[in-house]
């Protein structure tokens, strides 16, 4: 008998809606525990990070700075996907005790879903079904055929020319990869500059960086309409000016796959964007309900997805009802921009930490060793740290934050967030040993910026309006005009 026939004849724990990032995180760590799994999924398994998001957009981008060419680079995505998908696939499930259906479903209520006609029923019911690109309402441009990540790395022959609607990550990256590959590549934020999210001297170093590549950014500018002629599309901006192109990739947001599940007629809680809402357990407000990944409120990246996903299985399964519920971190979310160099941020921005008085030590990566073997000085270190509750700014407080403007920003990352999610005393950072020459010392050498002044800059503190960035400044020179760092470390 079949393993699906199994968990129908026998009843299932747990019924996860959604083969991404979430519903196989929720589904793998519910079986772990002991619970009969069943995963529904009208798509692929592995979800949008898979198939058409993170693994196929990072391995673009890496096949393009190692010079292959279009065709070369669409082969190596197809051949990444289809790896990581197979360590995702039905067998590899079932090997887990997680039986899988296919189909879209639809809530029905007392823990039953309708999938195409067959009646399914749990104890536990996770949503899971993620979300999709969405066009904005621009006339014309659905009509154009206009790309988004689901569909820009389907096989075609490379565009000789490229908009990209969206200054964000996901264009950002687009953007610089197609550069690369060859193709001319115009950007259109309506925001007055590029990832208009991130600190104000990222979002200028990225717009340097794409500008290096041959990109045309466009900031501060609206599309009006689309159109397109004899093959060509044409993008009309709100100064009057056309912008031609062969294809134009759209990346200007998502919308949670939330319409068709039945939610209005049990009474589940939605914003105003559609998402589900949810509590830090990951609970709808209907019992035995729950929803994890982007089409909750607080999705948007596949780590949150997996952090929900294993809050929920751990909720679900728990067997005493005094133990205490797992619940979602959302004081520490790290996310990457993956251009060259990578931008990467976690906790506060120097922005919102000048409403706490936070302080900010920032080094340049000119001012940093291993930068300069390597020729790639373009970036910065900005480390936040604000005041302790009763201890103030004993041990140089606590790490608040961190933007990083790097060629390995999102490894750097991981160390800032591990430091938040300890409580981490800033002087603990600036105290532990890092191996020379790596790219990881700019951490420590900032975190010494709140004892010392090094290579002449000490900590300041936050601005509530933080410039662009630092001048450039030949890096022999600062370094020889400013006195070494101290021989000894600051003491917390």
């Amino acid at each position: 008998m079949s393993l699906v026939s199994d968990h129908e004849r026998d009843g299932t724990d747990v019924l996860v809606v959604g083969g991404g990032a979430g519903g196989l995180t929720t589904a793998t760590h519910a079986a772990r525990r002991g619970a009969k799994v069943l995963l529904v999924s009208a798509g692929p398994l592995g979800g949008d990070c898979t198939h058409t998001g993170c693994v196929p957009s990072k391995t673009l981008l890496a096949a393009a700075a190692e010079g292959a060419s279009f065709d070369e680079a669409l082969s190596r995505v197809h051949r990444t996907v289809a790896r990581i998908a197979a360590t995702e696939d039905e067998r590899t499930l079932a090997r887990a005790g997680i039986g899988v259906v296919r189909g879209r479903a639809h809530l029905l209520g007392d823990g039953a879903i309708d999938v195409d006609g067959h009646v399914l029923r749990s104890r536990h019911i996770v949503l899971a079904t993620g979300a999709t690109a969405a066009l904005p309402p621009i006339p014309g441009l659905e009509a154009i055929g206009a790309l988004t990540n689901t569909t820009v790395f389907e096989r075609r022959p490379r565009p000789d020319r490229l908009a990209v609607v969206g200054g964000g990550a996901i264009g950002c990256e687009l953007a610089q990869a197609f550069a690369r590959l060859g193709t001319s590549v115009t950007v259109l934020e309506g925001a007055d500059r590029l990832l208009p999210g991130e600190d104000p001297a990222a979002s200028s170093m990225v717009t340097a960086a794409l500008e290096a590549d041959g990109v045309r950014v466009l900031t501060g500018t609206r599309v009006e309409s689309a159109s397109r002629q004899d093959g060509v599309a044409c993008l009309h901006l709100g100064n009057g000016e056309d912008v031609p192109a062969d294809e134009v990739l759209v990346a200007t947001g998502r919308r949670p796959l939330s319409e068709g599940l039945g939610l209005e007629a049990l009474g589940v809680e939605v914003d105003e964007g559609r998402h589900i809402v949810v509590d830090r357990t990951c609970a709808t407000d209907v019992p035995g309900l729950w929803a994890v990944g982007d089409v909750t409120q607080w999705g948007g990246f596949t780590h949150v997805a997996g952090n929900m996903g294993f809050v929920a299985a751990v909720n679900i399964t728990k067997r005493h009802r005094w133990q205490p519920s797992r619940k979602v971190e959302r004081r520490v979310v790290p996310r990457v921009v993956f251009t060259s160099p990578e931008v990467a941020q976690v906790g506060m921005t120097e922005s919102e930490a000048a409403d706490v008085g936070g302080r900010v030590a920032e080094v340049r990566l000119d001012d940093v060793d291993r930068a300069l073997t390597e020729g790639r000085t373009g970036g910065f270190v900005k480390l936040i740290a604000g005041p302790r509750p009763v201890l103030g700014t004993l041990g140089g407080g606590r790490i608040l934050g961190a933007t990083i403007v790097a060629p390995r920003a999102g490894e750097l990352i991981g160390e800032v967030g591990l430091a938040m999610k300890t409580h981490m005393f800033t002087g603990r950072l600036a105290q532990t040993m890092h191996a020379y020459p790596t790219w990881s010392m700019a951490l420590q050498q900032a975190a010494t910026q709140f004892f010392f002044t090094t290579h002449g800059a000490g900590a300041r503190p936050a601005s509530a309006s933080p410039t662009g960035p630092l001048p450039t400044v030949d890096a022999t020179r600062r370094r020889s005009q400013t006195p070494p760092a101290p021989a000894g470390t600051p003491t917390a």
